[in-house]
């Protein structure tokens, strides 16, 4: 575990201030010149460094310069979503190399889990890689994964994902290690690294879109809860009527506040159908009154979250995401307008950074750390080996 620990800090300070000699990482990471030259030789036997030159235009012989090798292995992230699945390869720094989108076939079960597995493919043959040269594979979705149990706890958009054995299904599709994460939690740390998260370690990830969760990041880390379940704030009683607050699933957007608002635009723009809330803010955004009416209701309901988890976790940053979320061009007035009546709380509100790549970006992220882990620690082991 030590020698481990002793590469990934070596791997870090090289990634961090580019390519170094021996003696610079030594200074860098504060070890023994002895065990920064065996740390050194054990990554570049390993494949994980390479050489990058030599220093130059200084006093006395040249020294090695090496660099961290990012092409040694590849991580693949993938977003599972009621509308789409989105998928992407990445080197070892975690650097997006291709990528495929595609819109999610619901037909069953089963066509969604080939689908998974055929988006990686997808990807991996753009850039010719094959499964031997992908060491971690991230998968987002809907729902908590319990690998105990092997079923996605709360998947609320997609019906039928709880079932046992589901956990299995899934790893089944791809030929290296798989780790199944909540989607909104992937969209929580994505933003940590790439987007606003990047100005403070305390923040809440709210995703408003099929369904609604909330991603928490305290002091620059995930905060998941005893059971995996923290931010699953659509089952808290956000609207005022308790039989609807009672229902299973979180569809605050089929309460009956929006679905009066709604009602009342249909019937003034003799629509066959309720609109959907794509149509509402399209329609809001060309100055449609009634449309307006019914984003300043959905805005409400969104307050209510925020001043719920303001209250709770006293986050400096709430960012709106998912696809109800990223309206944030007609949401974020009424949302603080609203918040004037609900809370003496100050919070600052924002929408994502990322907008519909965050937990893609999350999962390649969460792929690249879980690979170094691996790697590192299957280099130590082979040398003691």
């Amino acid at each position: 575990m030590v020698r481990a620990i002793n590469r990934r800090s070596v791997v870090e300070a090289i990634a961090h201030h580019g390519a170094l000699s021996r003696s610079q990482v030594a200074r860098a990471v504060g070890l023994s010149k002895p065990t920064t030259s065996e740390v050194v030789t054990g990554l570049l036997a390993a494949g994980l460094i390479r050489e990058a030159g030599s220093t130059h235009g200084t006093q006395g012989p040249k020294a090695v310069l090496y660099e961290v090798n990012d092409s040694a292995a590849h991580v693949i992230g993938i977003d599972l979503g009621r509308r789409w699945v989105r998928a992407a390869v990445a080197d070892l720094s975690g650097r997006i190399i291709a990528r495929h989108d595609e819109r999610a076939r619901l037909r069953s079960n089963q066509t969604l889990l080939d689908q998974i597995g055929d988006v990686a493919r997808t990807v991996m043959r753009e850039k010719g890689i094959d499964w031997p040269q992908v060491a971690q594979v991230v998968v987002g979705s809907p729902g908590v994964a319990d690998p105990v149990r092997g079923v996605v706890m709360l998947p609320a958009n997609l019906p039928g994902w709880e079932r046992q054995g589901m956990i299995e299904s899934i790893r089944a599709r791809f030929e290296a290690p798989v780790k199944i994460e909540n989607d909104v939690n992937l969209a929580a740390l994505g933003e940590l690294t790439q987007g606003h998260g990047r100005q403070t370690g305390d923040f809440a990830y709210l995703w408003i879109g099929t369904g609604v969760g909330l991603g928490l990041v305290i002091n620059g880390r995930l905060h998941r809860g005893a059971h995996g379940l923290a931010g699953e704030i659509g089952f808290l009683p956000i609207t005022a009527d308790p039989e609807f607050a009672a229902t299973r699933w979180p569809r605050w957007f089929a309460s009956p506040a929006v679905q009066e608002a709604t009602d009342r635009l249909a019937a003034a723009r003799e629509m066959t159908n309720p609109p959907t809330l794509r149509t509402v803010f399209s329609l809001a955004r060309k100055g449609d009154p009634l449309a307006r009416e019914v984003v300043d209701v959905v805005a409400g309901l969104v307050a209510r979250a925020v001043s719920t988890v303001a209250g709770v976790v006293d986050p400096e940053m709430i960012i709106l995401g998912g696809g109800v979320g990223h309206n944030g061009d007609l949401l974020l007035h009424p949302i603080e307008m609203a918040l004037r009546s609900l809370t003496p709380l100050s919070v600052q509100v924002v929408t994502s950074a990322l907008g519909t790549d965050a937990v893609l970006h999350g999962a390649v992220g969460t792929a690249t750390s879980a690979a170094w882990d691996t790697l590192l620690a299957e280099s130590a082991t082979s040398e003691n080996d």
